[in-house]
């Protein structure tokens, strides 16, 4: 990274219901990953040019309820980071200044960033238009219905547009933070720090931690009937034939209502329920991977290992090893051919 004289300006916007949790993680972040690359810088060169000054600086700035846009001494940040809120959605007459603020600092150049609810922040601002962006996975349904013109991937945990960078979970600033200490002061520095601070660096997926949640306001009771009888069963004996039956509709027409009406298509929403509840099993208990596809309705065992690999990211065995609930008396290993 070339030597910067001045720093690089990161504000952390503290808004009405922010974690502040995440504001001081980040900011801890950033200062460990500045220390940790000074000293590296200090003793890889011994010429006199070596880096002593701060190369990162961090701001909070404050926004209360109705305040107007504070100003800013050199133009922008360099950075403008949106943290998560607890309690509350950000969004609404009452975060207009806020958006105004986002708006002309992202048009003095500087990249903005989301963690979490924080995105429905940024997407005010209209620069999330025909965009890519994430949100945590239990409010991306909303995201999509509020912002038709942003498609929201609830799959990644961390999506980098350039000069726009969305984060999913609530802990997701942290993999937010690193890969902004990617950007400016090198992956060496990144790695570094991530493995200082004991977390993974960036590119886990969201998916791996979201369960998936069917939509039931949609209105349309005859699909809804449906729905209820496919998660008693857990679409172990779902065909979209018995379905149509069930639901006393020619096929045709049972397909067209009941996409309109969960977003889905029958075998994509059967397919969720079976991963869901193959999930719990590998989660709580011992049994194969084949006794589990089995046991939710698959006689093709591969052809549900790649049905789980592309809802969840993760084989049934790195999905196990992570996620597995110890008993008492259980053994951290496992079979060969359990997954």
């Amino acid at each position: 990274m070339a030597k910067k004289i001045a720093p690089v300006e990161i504000a952390l916007l503290i808004y009405p219901g922010s974690q502040l949790a995440a504001v001081h993680g980040l900011t801890d972040l950033f200062h460990i990953a500045e220390r940790l690359y000074l000293r590296s810088t200090q003793r890889s060169t011994q010429r006199s040019n070596a880096v002593e000054h701060p190369v990162l600086r961090v701001s909070h700035i404050q926004f209360d309820a109705g305040n107007s846009s504070p100003p800013w001494a050199d133009g922008a940040p360099d950075f403008v980071i949106v943290p998560p809120a607890l309690g509350t959605m950000p969004i609404g007459d009452a975060f207009a200044p806020i958006v105004k603020w986002l708006n002309d600092c992202h048009a003095r150049g500087a990249v903005l960033a989301s963690v979490c609810v924080g995105t429905f922040l940024l997407a005010q601002t209209g620069l999330l238009a025909r965009r890519s962006a994430t949100t945590h996975w239990s409010q991306t349904q909303l995201l999509a219905e509020r912002f038709p013109d942003i498609h929201v991937d609830g799959d990644k945990l961390l999506i980098d547009d350039g000069d726009i960078l969305t984060a999913g979970g609530v802990m997701a600033w942290a993999d937010l933070g690193l890969r902004i200490v990617d950007r400016l002061l090198g992956s060496a520095a990144m790695v570094e720090t991530a493995r200082f601070l004991l977390v993974d660096p960036p590119g886990r997926e969201q998916r791996y931690y979201s369960v998936f949640s069917p939509k039931l306001n949609h209105g349309d009771k005859t699909i809804l009937e449906v729905q209820r009888w496919l998660q008693q069963d857990g679409a172990r004996h779902s065909t979209v034939a018995l379905m149509a039956q069930r639901a006393g509709l020619e096929e045709r027409t049972f397909l067209r209502r009941f996409q309109k009406a969960t977003g889905l298509r029958p075998t994509e929403y059967c397919q969720h329920l079976r991963v869901g509840k193959a999930r719990e099993m590998l989660e709580t208990s011992q049994q194969s991977f084949d006794q589990v596809a089995w046991k939710v309705g698959y006689e093709d065992v591969g052809s549900f290992r790649k049905v789980f690999i592309k809802l969840t990211g993760l084989s049934p065995g790195d999905y196990r090893k992570r996620f597995r609930t110890q008993g008492e008396g259980d053994s951290l290993s496992l079979r060969a051919g359990q997954a």
